[in-house]
């Protein structure tokens, strides 16, 4: 039998509501039925917390990061005047809004829209925004400049209604970054370009990988004995998206993703279908991975492979910028650069293409406008999902709680390696908890007669040649005790690891046990007097 959602795509496609759509923002949202709500997520709107309160979010996508300053600037324009003044930067290199009414929707899709942006797609079972690496065609040690590519993948799957009724959402990775900061492992699929070895070593491949993602149940994505040329790989990934539409279990939504499928016929009958759908068989072969584990943002300010210019990458820590930030970006992109900025898949912003002879200015400007990027480790890698402020599934406030930790860390701490804080509000993992150094999921925990906001405290997440998820160490540490927990860990990691040992690597031979200790909870037992609820996010910068 199938689940709800399969009837309601069944009776009415989730594309097909543009037109009610249009309706409702003249008849107000009182008059929206559940079902176009569901229907509407297509279009990148989902309901805001709380939903019968009218107010929506935005998903803007971005393909590959890779935006215009004209863009950013209407981008910017609309968070000033229909957002109550701010936008988030996502972990899938998108833009999000809060605070839309049904009433302004469509004024705001046309003004993106009027730009080359679109939000088909950001959100439902349909293809979402197609993620890569934020200084393709920038880097000078790259493999591979895929924009191109990035760019031939959206257009054929945007809007296109063979492909609009997937079993769940499905997300692209396609990246020739030689540190393959596009996180191909946690795709349901990911492209990774490599150099073949034999001959003069210029040609480059696509390694294959198919069924990664998070949520509730984590799981790395598999390779595939393929690797396929550039030209060839709209085709595999059409060939890829044609089995998960068809063979992808819709029965129940928990099991809808593309890495339940992949988990269960394995990645040698998933090669087979591939074949049989391309009617052409790939050349066998598997990459080996040779990227660490890192902090592979691209931050600071670094030269790129075109002779006297540079990229400066920013800090947005946990993604929350406001509406005069955005059109300051927009400005200094036209005004010191070529006019275009990078989004990047940890919430950052890089400021590609400036001239040696205008570093210096830019750099004054970049700051001027309030955005650093001589920052400590803590802050540079940390992500932080929606959270309880708008999202309907968060447990825990999450944004304005990360700030609170970095800042503490950066007071108590001097740190020079990289570590990264990943923060969710749930267990769904939008905030990417199962692959950082330290994962948070937002939990309750009871504290006397009352329910307060935790976390479970996860160590030891990984991507790379040595992928790992984070094992959990302690749960439902109450909120305010988190921050002084990390701190006691991180100092008795710095006194206790072997020499050239990174944190994920001393998780790694630490019991769960010795963790915990090093956590130092049971000293953390009164409460802490400095502690007061966070104020609305929103209202602060």
């Amino acid at each position: 039998m199938a689940n709800k959602v399969e009837e309601l795509k069944k009776q009415k496609g989730g594309l097909e509501v543009w037109p009610d759509l249009l309706r409702y923002s003249k008849t107000g949202f009182h008059t929206i039925p559940e079902d176009d709500l569901q229907r509407f997520r297509w279009y990148g709107l989902y309901q805001q917390k709380p939903k019968d309160d009218g107010y929506f979010m935005l998903r803007v996508k971005i393909p590959g990061g890779d935006a215009t300053a004209n863009q950013m600037r209407v981008m910017g324009e609309i968070a000033r005047d229909f957002c109550r003044g701010f936008a988030d930067f996502t972990t899938r290199q998108n833009v999000q809004y809060h605070w839309l009414t049904i009433e302004t929707i469509p004024e705001v899709l046309a003004k993106l829209n009027a730009v080359g942006l679109t939000t088909v797609g950001a959100c439902g079972d349909i293809t979402r925004n197609v993620v890569g690496c934020p200084v393709a065609g920038l880097d000078p040690h790259e493999i591979y400049d895929c924009r191109p590519l990035i760019q031939e993948i959206t257009r054929f799957f945007l809007g296109n209604k063979d492909f609009a009724d997937l079993p769940r959402k499905y997300k692209i990775s396609i990246s020739g970054c030689a540190l393959d900061c596009a996180q191909p492992e946690i795709n349901d699929v990911g492209f990774t370009a490599f150099r073949l070895p034999a001959g003069d070593g210029s040609e480059v491949m696509f390694q294959v990988r198919v069924g990664g993602g998070l949520s509730t149940q984590p799981y790395f994505s598999q390779k595939l004995d393929t690797i396929v040329h550039p030209y060839q790989v709209l085709d595999v990934c059409r060939a890829i998206t044609e089995i998960f539409r068809d063979d992808g279990y819709r029965d129940r939504r928990n099991r809808a993703r593309m890495k339940f499928l992949v988990a269960d016929i394995g990645p040698e009958e998933f090669q087979r279908r591939l074949v049989q759908r391309l009617g052409w068989t790939p050349e066998p072969g598997v990459f080996a991975d040779d990227a660490s584990n890192g902090c592979h943002d691209h931050l600071g300010i670094q030269s790129q492979k075109q002779h006297g210019l540079h990229w400066v990458g920013v800090v947005l820590l946990n993604g929350r910028v406001t509406a005069e930030k955005m059109l300051a970006a927009a400005d200094i992109a036209g005004r010191f650069g070529d006019g275009s900025l990078r989004t990047t898949n940890q919430q950052n912003l890089i400021f590609p293409n400036i001239a040696g002879d205008d570093l210096e200015e830019a750099q004054a400007a970049i700051r001027k406008a309030g955005f650093e990027w001589e920052v400590s480790p803590f802050r540079k890698a940390a992500v932080a999902c929606t959270g309880s402020e708008f999202c309907n599934l968060a447990i825990t406030e999450t944004k304005l709680r990360l700030v609170e930790i970095i800042e503490f860390l950066e007071k108590e701490l001097v740190w020079d390696e990289d570590i990264r804080i990943n923060l969710n509000g749930c267990p769904n993992s939008c905030g990417q908890h199962h692959i950082g150094d330290i994962g948070l999921q937002g939990c309750l925990a009871k504290v006397g007669d009352q329910r307060v906001e935790a976390y479970d405290i996860c160590l030891g997440g990984r991507l790379g040649s040595d992928a790992r998820f984070a094992r959990p160490i302690e749960r439902k540490v109450p909120a305010d005790k988190v921050k002084y927990a990390i701190a006691n860990l991180l100092r008795s990691y710095r006194q206790q690891r072997n020499a050239d040992e990174d944190f994920s690597h001393f998780v790694e031979r630490r019991s769960d046990e010795d963790l915990g200790a090093m956590l130092g909870l049971e000293l953390l037992a009164q409460p802490d007097p400095d502690f007061a609820p966070p104020p609305p996010l929103h209202a602060i910068e």
